[in-house]
């Protein structure tokens, strides 16, 4: 990568996108999940912690598109002095889960694999980030929460609501 940023920044802004690649959630008593409910608009605000103990407040955009198995994302969020824009496309497949995220900021790409229960994801990322995260969510929320390895960036938290 040929940025003048630094590299820090870049791993930050890939985590920061993870957690949208990810917000998923199952249909009522569905026995596949389904995207449906996340289609449309939502928008909201998380914070990010650094090892040094620092953290710094975000507002977040996020679009949902698609339908059956197959999700396509579209994030933007800004804090005071960073910003991400994010793309991703999964699939659902029962309570497995694969895809693949990209932050185009930094120009920076991954894989996500996980299970999906009934208000719970349990995910892994890898790629320019890797890392653990739960999802949770009901019809009018999703909140994330991710931990990250061997980078500056400990932690992200994002709450999000239908717009």
């Amino acid at each position: 990568m040929t940025s003048a940023r630094p590299a820090y920044r870049r791993h930050l802004l890939c985590a920061l996108a993870a957690p949208f690649v990810l917000a998923i959630q199952a249909g009522p008593g569905a026995a596949e999940p389904t995207f449906q409910p996340l289609l449309g608009s939502w928008g909201g605000s998380g914070t990010y912690k650094l090892q040094d103990g620092t953290s710094e407040k975000l507002k977040c955009d996020a679009y949902y598109t698609g339908s059956g198995s197959q999700l396509g994302i579209a994030v933007r969020c800004q804090g005071q002095t960073n910003k991400i824009e994010m793309r991703s496309k999964l699939t659902a497949n029962g309570g497995a889960l694969s895809g693949s995220w990209e932050e185009r900021t930094y120009n920076a790409a991954g894989n996500v694999s996980g299970k999906l229960t009934e208000d719970r994801l349990s995910l892994a990322i890898t790629g320019g980030v890797g890392g653990s995260m739960v999802v949770t969510y009901d019809q009018s929320k999703q909140t994330v929460a991710i931990a990250t390895e061997g980078i500056p960036l400990k932690s992200v938290t994002v709450s999000l609501s239908r717009k």
